[in-house]
Order: C-alpha cells, then sequence, then structure tokens
C-alpha cells in the first residue's frame, strides 16, 4: 500500500482550492466596484450602530459561556464518532477511556450550567 490510495484526496483538496480560487476571483473581476460609507459601516442586524470608545471593547461572558459549549460539543463529536465506529476492535480499554472522557465533559457541562451558559433568555 504506496502513496497511490492519498491521490483521490489530493485531487479532491486541488479541486477544492481551485472551486474557491476561481470563485473568488471571478468575483473581483465580475462584481460591481461601487463605494460608500454604508458599504464599510459595521452591521448590527439592520438597526444604526451603536457609538463605541476608541479603547477596546468588552465582550458579555454569555459571549465566552457560548463559545465554550460551542467547542465542548465540537470536541465531543470529534471524539465519540470514532468510537462508536471502531468501539468493538478497542474493548474494555476503549470503553473506559470514553468513560472518562464523557466523565470530563461532564464537568465542562456542569460548568456551563453552573455560570448560566445554558440559559437561552
Amino acid at each position: 500500500m504506496g502513496m497511490e490510495v492519498y491521490v483521490p484526496v489530493v485531487i479532491m483538496f486541488a479541486i477544492g482550492a481551485g472551486f474557491g480560487i476561481v470563485s473568488v476571483v471571478a468575483s473581483r473581476i465580475t462584481g460591481p466596484h461601487r463605494r460608500n460609507r454604508a458599504k464599510y459601516d459595521p452591521y448590527e442586524c439592520g438597526i444604526e450602530p451603536a457609538p463605541t470608545s476608541s479603547g477596546p471593547t468588552k465582550f458579555p461572558v454569555k459571549f465566552y459561556l457560548t463559545a465554550m459549549l460551542f467547542i465542548v460539543f465540537d470536541i465531543e463529536i470529534i471524539f465519540l464518532v470514532p468510537w462508536a465506529v471502531h468501539h468493538d476492535v478497542l474493548g474494555i480499554f476503549g470503553f473506559w477511556a470514553v468513560l472518562m472522557f464523557i466523565a470530563a465533559l461532564f464537568v465542562a457541562y456542569a460548568y456551563e450550567w453552573r455560570r448560566g451558559g445554558l440559559d437561552w433568555d
């Protein structure tokens, strides 16, 4: 089993990259080039943007809790799907490993719940 098994993957990446590059270049060439002030202003759900000070702005803690919850869900899927596919091969070691992983995830979910990250008000 040599490098020839990776040829389809490399071809797929080349097609994807080529499509992305061609799309960006074509939109630059064919798209309108009208510049105005409204186009470069930040857009906030159709309302006038709130004035901000010249210093850095602070995000509410709710933003970070939501981001943390998203990352926890991503990590959960990344590790549990391969385990579910090959759980019979991993045996008892795989079972205990995933049990410890779920316990660690439970700690993250408990923290989110305690901090109010799961309250969608």
